[in-house]
């Protein structure tokens, strides 16, 4: 068997898999909307030969990836006149703190001076119709996943906050998947720089294949939303972006999007340094006791090439994950590593999976390009445990009346999301 044709039925196995999964928990099995199913599987399909293997549209989209390259750039500008020589210092730390977080504070200003001037809302129209029409969607939750294409979990509600109020359960869950999913245009732009370095052909890579991913989670997440929780009630099909705007200028729109951007970067700043503290802690736990005391240490640092220096968090997440990572297409010698980014994803976040990942690349521990393509997939979604918590915060604030809704569902939106990411990963390791 070719390695094209060994990639397509791994990609047929694994995502044979995930559909059974989504079919096995969902509460109402007899509910699920199948020609909704089949509609967004074919939008799946036809999208990601598109963006990954038609020349014309690949190639628009690493433009647009050239253009966030350049626009880093731009952010690098501000970061040296603040920062001076720190912002061009090649160390680790320094790169994250005054590179990577100070672009999430230029994206989150340029997005909503973007969303100011209703060009954001134009090109989410057009993505919104497309789900709308071939979907059979309602207008809110259309508007909702496209919107979730460019912008973050918590704004993307602001695109249909008239219609937050009167959604359905099934409509919630899909707003609250598609938002777990995807991620924003703040953040592309960050992992563009923790992937890639300082290679700039890397970061425009990379790049097209984030760009690439957040697009193709859109119906994924509408599919694995409508299979848990299925529409049983009458929705709303009307297409209308709201005519709300952030700021009441220009200047606001770019302070307002500053300010927002602030609390991002501090926010992901803490959340890695007390996540990344905390494994340490419990690595310290299970290697220096556990391990230690029952000679799992050397155990397992001499079966796995010293890849894992004992019984860490990561090694755990390594064993629990590893059977995923070998259904949505990941190489046999690749399955622990893979599988602990899988599991640092989940129960931590992005965030501390891609410095992980960026590590093991380095290292030369992650060096299938299949194996890399995947990961950099199936890690480009907020669908993370701790993100339940900021999108039921953030949304009810617009609807509380939903806020029962929220906390009821969050989970099973964290896990439909996280499926959706699984899905798309498959998909580009199968086209690879």
């Amino acid at each position: 068997m070719g390695d094209t044709m060994y990639n397509l039925f791994r990609g047929v196995i694994g995502l044979a898999g995930l559909y059974g999964f989504l079919y096995l928990i969902s509460r109402e099995r007899k509910h699920i909307n199948w020609r909704l199913v089949g509609a967004g599987f074919g939008l799946q399909i036809v999208i990601a030969i598109l963006v990954l293997k038609v020349p014309g549209v690949s190639d628009g989209i690493k433009a647009v990836s050239k253009f966030f390259v350049d626009l880093l750039g731009f952010s690098v500008k501000g970061s040296e006149f603040i920062f001076g020589q720190l912002s061009v210092d090649k160390s680790y730390g320094a790169m994250f703190a005054f590179k990577v977080l100070p672009s999430i504070v230029f994206f989150s200003a340029l997005s909503s001076l973007l969303y100011y001037l209703g060009i954001l809302q134009r090109i989410v129209y057009v993505f919104a119709w497309i789900m709308h029409k071939t979907m059979r969607l309602s207008g809110a939750e259309s508007l909702a996943c496209a919107a979730n294409v460019f912008i973050g979990q918590t704004e993307a509600p602001l695109i249909i906050r008239p219609y937050l109020e009167r959604m359905t359960r099934s409509e919630i869950a899909c707003l609250m998947t598609g938002g777990f999913a995807t991620i924003a245009g703040a953040v592309l732009v960050a992992y563009m720089e923790i992937l890639g370095g300082d290679d700039p052909v890397k970061k425009v890579e990379f790049g097209r294949h984030l760009i690439s991913a957040s697009i193709m989670a859109a119906p994924s997440a509408i599919i694995c939303a409508k299979m848990i929780i299925p529409e049983r009630e009458e929705v709303d099909t009307d297409l209308k972006v709201s005519k709300d705007t952030i700021g009441i200028n220009l200047f606001d729109a770019i302070t307002g999007g500053t300010t927002q951007g602030v609390r991002l970067a501090v926010n992901v700043g803490a959340i890695v340094l007390v996540f990344l503290a905390l494994m340490a802690m419990l690595d310290f736990m299970t290697v220096e006791w556990l391990g230690s005391w029952t000679g799992l240490n050397d155990l397992i640092s001499n079966s796995t090439d010293g890849v894992f220096e004992g019984l860490t968090l990561r090694f755990v997440f390594g064993i629990l994950f590893a059977p995923v990572a070998f259904l949505v297409g990941v190489d046999m010698d690749s399955l622990l590593v893979v599988g602990q980014l899988f599991g640092e994803k989940l129960v931590l976040n992005e965030f501390v999976a891609y410095l992980h990942m960026k590590d093991l690349v380095d290292a030369g521990h992650l060096a299938n390009e299949k194996s890399i393509l995947i990961s950099t997939y199936a890690l480009c979604g907020f669908a993370s445990f701790g993100s339940m918590g900021i999108q039921i915060g953030g949304i009810s604030v617009l609807a509380p009346g939903q806020r029962a809704n929220l906390a009821k569902l969050a989970f099973r939106a964290v896990i439909a999301g996280t499926c959706a990411t699984l899905m798309t990963a498959t998909i580009a390791g199968a086209l690879s």
